[in-house]
């Protein structure tokens, strides 16, 4: 399909099939890059929330123990 595409957009006399393959691959490492830094966003957000998760149940009770009449 690369190549396919390649050779449609490479159709275009205006720009040499270099410079077209180059904006592609410059186009494609910046989309995996992307890709990278949301898979690690999701990687740490994960991570935040099973922190917090475990935390609160901890919180609740020291909530509730804050209550109680002395």
């Amino acid at each position: 399909m690369a190549k396919a595409l390649l050779g449609y957009m490479s159709s275009d006399q205006s720009q040499p099939a270099r410079q077209i393959a180059a904006r592609l691959a410059a186009e494609n490492r910046a989309l995996r890059e992307r890709v990278a830094d949301l898979e690690a966003l999701i990687v740490r957000l994960s991570e935040e929330n099973d922190a917090l998760e475990s935390a609160r149940p901890s919180d609740l009770l020291e909530t509730i123990e804050d209550m109680q009449p002395v």
